[in-house]
């Protein structure tokens, strides 16, 4: 074999090997991409069985729109006293919302039984709306009806939706504002500020 054809040999197999390593990463991209499935209610219900009495008591009320206002939510939140919180204040219209809602599905499952996670519905005109969109993407918690918006507001001391509070247990509060893009940043950021 003379050296030229070594050479070329030699790099025939080098730009084979980047061409696999190149289309399995592209591979992996592609897969990653693809929102996975929402869970359903029985199989959220099913992952988060056994949870402490005050998240239980979350879960039973999962997807469910709860009138009450600031006096509800402030019932709420003494009852969970101590447990790490996660509040994402979310509107049916917003389009981020809806794009960041799988996170909050799969996050709220994964972390159910340790993470208390409440949703804000906030400035939605229309209840009909607010509830189609609790269907769409089940999640394992509530949300509280703010019509006004003022309660949305003095939560996440913010006009903008989406805007996620973190509170840790001892009440240390890290406001994200902004939609999540992905599960890993969302849990990043629970363990960071709420269980940190």
């Amino acid at each position: 074999m003379t050296p030229r054809s070594w050479l070329l040999s030699i790099f025939g197999l080098v730009l084979a090997v980047l061409l696999v390593v190149g289309l399995v990463q592209l591979l992996d991209s592609a897969h990653e991409a693809q929102p996975s499935a929402p869970l359903t209610p029985a199989q959220i219900r099913a992952r988060l069985a056994g949870s402490p009495a005050p998240l239980a008591a979350l879960h039973a009320q999962a997807d469910e729109l709860l009138p009450g206002g600031a006096r509800a939510l402030r019932a709420r939140l003494a009852a969970l006293h101590g447990y790490p919180l996660v509040i994402n204040k979310w509107a049916s219209w917003c389009t981020p919302c809806q794009a960041e809602r799988v996170e909050f599905e799969r996050a709220s499952v994964a972390l159910g039984r340790s993470v208390a996670f409440i949703g804000i519905d906030s400035a939605d005109t229309s209840i009909a709306a607010a509830r189609a969109f609790l269907r769409a993407v089940p999640v394992a918690y509530p949300s509280y009806y703010d019509h006004s918006g003022h309660l949305g507001e003095a939560i996440t001391d913010s006009s903008f939706t989406p805007v996620t509070v973190f509170y840790d247990r001892a009440g240390g509060e890290y406001i994200h504002q902004g939609p999540y893009p992905s599960l890993a940043k969302l849990q990043r950021d629970i363990r960071r500020y709420a269980l940190d």
